[in-house]
Formats: C-alpha cells, structure tokens, sequence
C-alpha cells in the first residue's frame, strides 16, 4: 500500500524545499530504519498505528542512538506522516500524538568583543601573507557570520569592486546577502595584494577567495580551525574557546547585545527557523546579566 511513499517524499523535500543531498540520504536511511523496526511489529510506514509510532521512537533510546540522530529520524518520521496526510494517502497522522522528548541545547560558546579584537590582532602579528590571510578570514567570518563551509567556498569574484555586501549561497541552495564592515573590507583589500602567493602552480585561474596549493585548491575547514587555534594560543585565549563557528557565535550574539532585532538576525545568519537564532537570546541574556551583577552599584556585595 505504502510503496512508493518514501520516494515522492524525498522528491518533494528535494524540489520544494530544496533540501541538501546530506539531508536526503540521512532522511531515506531514517525512514527505512523506521520501517524495518515496523516490520518487526507486522506493520508498515502505510498501516503504522500511533502505538507503532511511539514505540519506534521509544526505541531509539534503548539502541543508544546520539540525541542529535534520534532527533532528526524522529523529524524524519514525522515530516513523512504530514505529507503523506497532506497528499491523502492516509486519513491520519499517526506521529502525531507522540511527543518527542524534551532535549536540552547547549549553548554555544562565545567570545567576548576584547577578546575577538585579540584574535585579530594576534592573526595580523602573524608574518607576511601569512597574516593577512587569517586576519582576512577572521575578519569576514566575524563581521559577516558565515558558516565555515560558506566562507571557504566564496569565489574570488565575490569581493570585486570592493562590495559592502557579499551575494552567500547557504543551506539548501538558499541565497542571501552578508554585510562586510569597513574593516572586513580592509582586510580583503590587504589580502587581496598577496592572494597570489597561494596560488597552485599553474592555476592562474583559480577562482577561490582563499586559494590553497592543496588537493582542492582551496583552504579547508580543517587548516582554517589549525590556524585559528595558533592564534588563540598567541592572544592568550583557550585554544577550546575558538573555531571558525565560534566567531559566527560572536557575531549573533554580539549584534543581539547591541539591540539588533533577533528577526534581522536570523535573515543575516540564513536560518529557516527563527528558534534556531533564539538560542543567541539565552547567551546575551546571561551575558548582560553578568555585566549587571559586576558592575551595578547595587549588585555589588558591601
């Protein structure tokens, strides 16, 4: 009865909501997960009861599955039900009525405005070219809140003309635009001037913004963390505290303690949902409320 289902499925998160390839094979191995448990119980994804659902999703604690893999097949599961009700195949939704577990987030570590100009300035310390590229990095990431995979895949065209914006292609092929302060600009600028000293032999046509004489000829998301832990070290700051999405953290959360609306945040991070950008909200509250409680006159112990 159900054959068929889990391709229009994914058919349908491919073409209408432009989801990623990652995320298309990691919900088609969910649903066959989810499946395969249903067989065990003489059912299927079509004659599944809410009994079976809220049995699978039991399950997952029991086979000792990362929060975060429980999570997704669980909305996997239920992204399923909702359009196989939507297309009428099904009269009901059977993952309805199971509630998913309260899952507590962390939240993300977070440089403070000193300790950013830190890294900054132990970067540009560096020597040469050297410097300038990581300064460059730094720089951009923090005043544009790229993701890492966003930043390394900027195409060399992407700053001509010296631009106050940069055009980003995020999550699921999603364009928008990421503003570059005067001193992100600078440094591209500086940056720009010795680019070709990282240039491969023989690619004068290379079009990344930060070329590598590696195998993909472009700087990876690995050697971007190495270099930022090398400066972290150099500014005095716990080498733990810094990636390359930790100055993204920066950012958001910097622009929230600054009075920004979490609405143009999130349109400035690329995130469909805004709970996703409310997690900043929790880490500037606690941060003003630090600042409250040390330097308040009426905070302070006698």
């Amino acid at each position: 009865m159900s054959e068929g289902w889990t391709e229009a499925f994914l058919e349908m998160m491919a073409v209408e909501r432009a989801a990623a390839r990652n995320t298309l094979t990691a919900y088609g191995r969910d649903l066959v997960d989810a499946a395969a448990f249903l067989r065990t119980r003489g059912r299927d994804l079509g004659t599944a009861a809410a009994e079976d659902i809220e049995a699978y999703f039991t399950s997952m604690g029991a086979a000792g599955l990362s929060p975060a893999t429980a999570s997704r097949r669980r909305a996997a599961v239920r992204q399923f039900y909702r359009f196989v009700l939507g297309e009428g195949w099904r009269t009901d939704d059977p993952s309805r009525r199971v509630e998913a577990p309260r899952k507590g987030r962390p939240l993300p570590r977070v440089l403070s405005r000193h300790e950013v100009e830190r890294l900054i300035a132990a970067a540009a310390a560096k020597d040469g070219a050297q410097g300038l590229r990581l300064a460059c990095l730094i720089e951009i990431t923090y005043a544009s809140g790229l993701r890492v995979s966003e930043l390394l895949n900027l195409p060399l065209n992407a700053v001509a003309r010296d631009p106050a914006f940069l055009m980003v292609r995020g999550k699921g092929g999603k364009e928008r635009l990421a503003p570059l302060n005067d001193a992100a600009r600078k440094a591209v600028k500086a940056w720009l001037d010795v680019r070709k000293d990282f240039v491969p032999k023989g690619d004068a046509t290379n079009p990344w913004l930060f070329p590598s004489r590696g195998k993909g000829g472009r700087l990876t998301a690995r050697r971007f963390s190495q270099l930022l832990e090398e400066a972290a070290i150099a500014a005095g700051i716990d080498r733990e505290k810094v990636s390359p999405h930790v100055l993204r953290h920066a950012f958001a959360t910097h622009l929230l303690e600054g009075g920004a609306d979490l609405r143009v945040v999130q349109t400035l991070l690329g995130h469909a949902d805004i709970a996703t950008t409310q997690i900043y909200t929790h880490v500037a509250g606690d941060r003003l409320a630090e600042v409250v409680r040390s330097k308040h006159p009426l905070a302070r112990k006698p």
